[in-house]
């Protein structure tokens, strides 16, 4: 069961990975008349609960969390869901990379904290460090900091054009 679990915390970093690097081939996948933002949000989604059922298949719950819990998991979220809701759905799922226009955030927690989606998702793992196997955790924070570091270089000569 430790390597399928492994395997599923780790499934959706090669598909990002792919969508940043060549992203001109997920719009021809994605095909005309389709948001590729909103296909790849889609396919993130399922990717993400596969990492969540992974995740689960490994835990062993108790309650109540420990002190720590409650700060790391509610702040990690609030990073999470600030980061939506300044950028949109095209922000969060590399619109930038399929041609879309994303505005300029100033506003809290841009310029204060660099990468603060995937900074906000680290911190919800280590608020369930109680629950999961230490190896677990550090390997799905491992994509997140590899994720952080292909991010952040552009080659804005590889951003995809739309179909038409």
């Amino acid at each position: 069961m430790g390597i399928v679990a492994a395997l599923g915390v780790v499934s959706p970093f090669p598909f990002y990975y792919w969508l940043w690097n060549w992203p001109q081939s997920w719009v021809h996948l994605c095909g005309k008349g389709k948001d590729p933002s909103k296909v790849m949000a889609l396919v993130a989604h399922f990717l993400k609960l596969l990492q969540f059922i992974s995740l689960f298949s490994v835990s062993h719950f108790h309650w109540p969390p420990p002190f720590y819990f409650w700060p790391l998991f509610g702040f990690g979220q609030f990073l999470n869901f600030r980061v939506y809701q300044l950028l949109g759905e095209a922000g969060t799922y590399y619109g930038v990379r399929f041609g879309k226009t994303i505005p300029w955030v100033t506003e809290f927690p841009f310029g204060v904290i660099q990468d603060p989606q995937y900074v906000g998702s680290i911190m919800s793992l280590l608020a369930c460090f109680s629950w999961v196997p230490f190896q677990y955790i550090l390997l799905w924070v491992l994509g997140y900091v590899f994720m952080m570091h292909v991010e952040s270089k552009e080659d804005q000569s590889t951003r995809a054009k739309p179909l038409h």
